[in-house]
Protein backbone atom coordinates (compact mmCIF):
# COMPACT_ATOMS: atom_id res chain seq x y z
CA UNK A 1 0.00 0.00 0.00
CA UNK A 2 1.25 3.28 -0.85
CA UNK A 3 -0.27 6.73 0.96
CA UNK A 4 0.72 10.47 0.59
CA UNK A 5 1.17 12.55 3.76
CA UNK A 6 0.65 16.38 3.29
CA UNK A 7 1.77 17.55 6.54
CA UNK A 8 3.86 20.44 7.00
CA UNK A 9 4.90 19.49 11.46
CA UNK A 10 8.19 17.50 10.04
CA UNK A 11 8.40 15.22 13.17
CA UNK A 12 5.32 14.24 13.00
CA UNK A 13 5.46 13.17 9.63
CA UNK A 14 8.79 11.71 10.15
CA UNK A 15 7.07 9.72 12.91
CA UNK A 16 3.90 9.12 11.08
CA UNK A 17 5.79 7.24 8.14
CA UNK A 18 8.16 4.87 10.32
CA UNK A 19 5.09 4.03 12.45
CA UNK A 20 3.34 3.27 9.04
CA UNK A 21 6.21 1.40 7.61
CA UNK A 22 5.46 -1.18 10.35
CA UNK A 23 2.16 -1.92 8.79
CA UNK A 24 3.88 -2.67 5.62
CA UNK A 25 3.15 0.82 3.85
CA UNK A 26 5.27 2.99 1.64
CA UNK A 27 4.51 7.00 2.71
CA UNK A 28 5.40 9.74 0.50
CA UNK A 29 5.41 13.00 2.36
CA UNK A 30 4.93 16.13 1.35
CA UNK A 31 3.77 19.90 2.97
CA UNK A 32 2.56 21.78 -0.13
CA UNK A 33 -0.61 21.52 -1.64
CA UNK A 34 1.29 21.85 -4.69
CA UNK A 35 4.20 19.42 -4.78
CA UNK A 36 0.78 17.30 -4.00
CA UNK A 37 -0.71 17.78 -6.32
CA UNK A 38 1.72 17.28 -8.44
CA UNK A 39 2.81 13.54 -7.04
CA UNK A 40 -0.81 12.43 -7.49
CA UNK A 41 -0.77 13.19 -11.26
CA UNK A 42 2.99 11.03 -11.24
CA UNK A 43 2.05 8.35 -8.26
CA UNK A 44 -0.99 5.89 -8.20
CA UNK A 45 -1.90 6.47 -4.47
CA UNK A 46 -4.21 4.10 -2.01
CA UNK A 47 -5.41 6.88 -0.33
CA UNK A 48 -4.30 10.32 0.90
CA UNK A 49 -4.19 11.97 4.59
CA UNK A 50 -4.56 15.44 4.72
CA UNK A 51 -3.52 18.49 6.97
CA UNK A 52 -5.62 21.18 6.79
CA UNK A 53 -3.16 24.13 7.80
CA UNK A 54 -0.62 24.19 5.58
CA UNK A 55 2.51 26.64 4.20
CA UNK A 56 0.03 27.52 0.86
CA UNK A 57 -3.29 27.32 2.05
CA UNK A 58 -6.22 25.60 2.95
CA UNK A 59 -5.80 21.72 2.59
CA UNK A 60 -9.34 21.25 2.49
CA UNK A 61 -9.31 23.22 -1.06
CA UNK A 62 -6.60 20.18 -2.64
CA UNK A 63 -10.18 18.14 -2.42
CA UNK A 64 -11.84 19.38 -5.39
CA UNK A 65 -9.09 20.26 -6.89
CA UNK A 66 -8.18 16.53 -6.95
CA UNK A 67 -12.00 15.71 -7.97
CA UNK A 68 -11.99 18.24 -10.48
CA UNK A 69 -8.70 16.51 -12.10
CA UNK A 70 -10.07 12.87 -12.21
CA UNK A 71 -8.16 11.70 -9.49
CA UNK A 72 -10.75 9.88 -6.57
CA UNK A 73 -8.00 8.62 -4.54
CA UNK A 74 -9.82 9.07 -0.86
CA UNK A 75 -8.76 10.63 1.22
CA UNK A 76 -8.60 11.21 5.38
CA UNK A 77 -8.16 14.37 6.90
CA UNK A 78 -5.83 14.48 10.01
CA UNK A 79 -5.92 17.77 11.90
CA UNK A 80 -5.94 19.74 15.39
CA UNK A 81 -8.98 21.43 13.89
CA UNK A 82 -11.39 18.61 15.31
CA UNK A 83 -14.82 20.60 16.41
CA UNK A 84 -17.97 19.42 15.23
CA UNK A 85 -18.83 22.24 12.79
CA UNK A 86 -15.23 21.73 11.38
CA UNK A 87 -15.56 17.92 10.64
CA UNK A 88 -18.87 19.00 8.80
CA UNK A 89 -16.98 21.09 6.96
CA UNK A 90 -14.29 18.93 6.09
CA UNK A 91 -16.66 16.34 5.03
CA UNK A 92 -19.05 18.36 3.09
CA UNK A 93 -15.52 19.59 1.20
CA UNK A 94 -15.57 16.08 -0.34
CA UNK A 95 -13.24 14.35 2.82
CA UNK A 96 -14.02 10.59 3.49
CA UNK A 97 -13.30 10.42 6.81
CA UNK A 98 -11.94 12.71 9.25
CA UNK A 99 -9.40 11.93 12.16
CA UNK A 100 -8.33 14.72 14.75
CA UNK A 101 -5.59 14.95 16.17
CA UNK A 102 -3.56 13.43 18.75
CA UNK A 103 -4.25 9.82 17.42
CA UNK A 104 -3.40 6.33 17.42
CA UNK A 105 -2.02 4.69 14.72
CA UNK A 106 -4.45 1.70 14.77
CA UNK A 107 -7.12 3.84 14.39
CA UNK A 108 -5.71 5.38 11.30
CA UNK A 109 -4.82 2.33 9.64
CA UNK A 110 -8.67 1.30 10.52
CA UNK A 111 -9.83 4.24 8.88
CA UNK A 112 -7.72 3.64 6.26
CA UNK A 113 -8.93 0.40 5.61
CA UNK A 114 -12.51 1.22 6.19
CA UNK A 115 -12.24 3.80 3.48
CA UNK A 116 -10.31 1.22 0.92
CA UNK A 117 -13.39 -0.80 1.22
CA UNK A 118 -15.39 1.87 -0.19
CA UNK A 119 -16.66 2.20 -4.02
CA UNK A 120 -15.21 2.26 -5.91
CA UNK A 121 -11.93 1.59 -4.28
CA UNK A 122 -13.59 -1.99 -3.01
CA UNK A 123 -10.60 -4.01 -1.00
CA UNK A 124 -8.68 -5.84 -3.33
CA UNK A 125 -9.54 -9.65 -3.19
CA UNK A 126 -6.96 -12.55 -1.85
CA UNK A 127 -4.42 -13.54 -4.54
CA UNK A 128 -4.14 -16.95 -5.02
CA UNK A 129 -0.37 -18.15 -6.80
CA UNK A 130 0.79 -21.57 -6.33
CA UNK A 131 0.08 -22.55 -2.84
CA UNK A 132 0.31 -18.94 -1.18
CA UNK A 133 -3.19 -17.11 -0.35
CA UNK A 134 -2.05 -13.31 -0.06
CA UNK A 135 -4.45 -10.28 1.77
CA UNK A 136 -3.32 -7.25 0.20
CA UNK A 137 -4.89 -5.16 2.25
CA UNK A 138 -3.85 -6.97 5.21
CA UNK A 139 -0.45 -7.98 3.49
CA UNK A 140 -1.06 -11.79 5.27
CA UNK A 141 0.79 -14.66 3.43
CA UNK A 142 -0.21 -17.94 4.06
CA UNK A 143 1.44 -21.09 2.28
CA UNK A 144 -0.84 -24.26 2.61
CA UNK A 145 -2.75 -22.08 5.46
CA UNK A 146 0.10 -21.76 7.40
CA UNK A 147 1.28 -18.05 7.60
CA UNK A 148 4.43 -17.12 5.84
CA UNK A 149 6.60 -14.95 8.02
CA UNK A 150 8.30 -12.25 5.41
CA UNK A 151 10.36 -8.72 5.79
CA UNK A 152 8.25 -5.87 4.89
CA UNK A 153 10.63 -5.27 1.79
CA UNK A 154 10.30 -8.52 0.72
CA UNK A 155 6.75 -8.60 1.18
CA UNK A 156 6.19 -5.24 -0.93
CA UNK A 157 8.08 -6.77 -3.46
CA UNK A 158 5.66 -10.30 -3.41
CA UNK A 159 2.73 -8.46 -3.36
CA UNK A 160 3.22 -6.21 -6.17
CA UNK A 161 4.36 -9.38 -8.55
CA UNK A 162 1.47 -11.20 -7.45
CA UNK A 163 -0.54 -8.41 -8.56
CA UNK A 164 0.91 -9.22 -12.00
CA UNK A 165 1.10 -13.02 -11.91
CA UNK A 166 2.76 -14.17 -15.31
CA UNK A 167 3.25 -10.82 -16.11
CA UNK A 168 6.93 -8.91 -16.65
CA UNK A 169 6.81 -6.25 -13.84
CA UNK A 170 9.22 -3.77 -14.84
CA UNK A 171 12.02 -2.49 -12.20
CA UNK A 172 10.55 1.16 -11.64
CA UNK A 173 7.00 -0.47 -10.84
CA UNK A 174 8.63 -2.80 -8.02
CA UNK A 175 10.67 0.16 -6.62
CA UNK A 176 7.79 2.06 -6.37
CA UNK A 177 5.80 -0.41 -4.58
CA UNK A 178 8.93 -0.73 -1.91
CA UNK A 179 10.60 3.09 -1.28
CA UNK A 180 9.04 6.72 -0.99
CA UNK A 181 10.37 9.17 -3.21
CA UNK A 182 12.49 10.46 -1.17
CA UNK A 183 15.11 7.47 -0.33
CA UNK A 184 17.97 6.61 -2.07
CA UNK A 185 17.79 3.43 -3.75
CA UNK A 186 21.05 1.66 -3.98
CA UNK A 187 21.85 -0.23 -7.68
CA UNK A 188 21.47 -3.71 -6.49
CA UNK A 189 18.81 -2.97 -3.47
CA UNK A 190 15.83 -4.35 -5.48
CA UNK A 191 18.11 -7.64 -6.55
CA UNK A 192 19.18 -8.08 -3.11
CA UNK A 193 15.36 -8.58 -2.14
CA UNK A 194 14.55 -10.57 -5.04
CA UNK A 195 17.09 -12.85 -4.31
CA UNK A 196 16.47 -13.17 -0.32
CA UNK A 197 12.28 -13.55 -1.68
CA UNK A 198 13.34 -16.52 -3.92
CA UNK A 199 15.10 -18.65 -0.92
CA UNK A 200 12.16 -17.96 1.10
CA UNK A 201 9.80 -18.83 -1.26
CA UNK A 202 11.72 -22.15 -2.12
CA UNK A 203 12.07 -23.01 1.46
CA UNK A 204 8.53 -22.45 2.43
CA UNK A 205 7.75 -24.63 -0.85
CA UNK A 206 5.11 -21.84 -1.98
CA UNK A 207 4.34 -23.07 -5.44
CA UNK A 208 5.92 -20.12 -7.37
CA UNK A 209 9.38 -18.70 -8.40
CA UNK A 210 10.14 -15.15 -9.23
CA UNK A 211 12.04 -14.64 -12.81
CA UNK A 212 14.63 -12.39 -14.05
CA UNK A 213 13.54 -10.81 -16.97
CA UNK A 214 17.09 -9.41 -18.59
CA UNK A 215 17.39 -5.49 -18.74
CA UNK A 216 13.53 -5.49 -17.64
CA UNK A 217 12.15 -6.53 -14.77
CA UNK A 218 10.40 -9.69 -13.08
CA UNK A 219 7.81 -12.18 -13.22
CA UNK A 220 6.26 -14.43 -10.79
CA UNK A 221 4.94 -17.85 -11.95
CA UNK A 222 3.27 -20.88 -10.51
CA UNK A 223 6.10 -23.94 -10.49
Amino acid sequence: MRLLLIEDERELAAALSVALSKHGIVTDHTMHLADAFELTRQNAYDAILLDRRLPDGEGLTFIPKLRRAGIDTPIIVLTARNEPLERVEGLDFGADDYLGKPFLVEELMARVRAVLRRPPNLAEPDIVAGRMMIDPLHLNVTVDSTPLDLPRRELLVLVALAKRKDKTVLRSTLEAAVYNYEEEIQSNALDAHISRLRKRLLDANAGVAVHNIRGVGYLLKEE
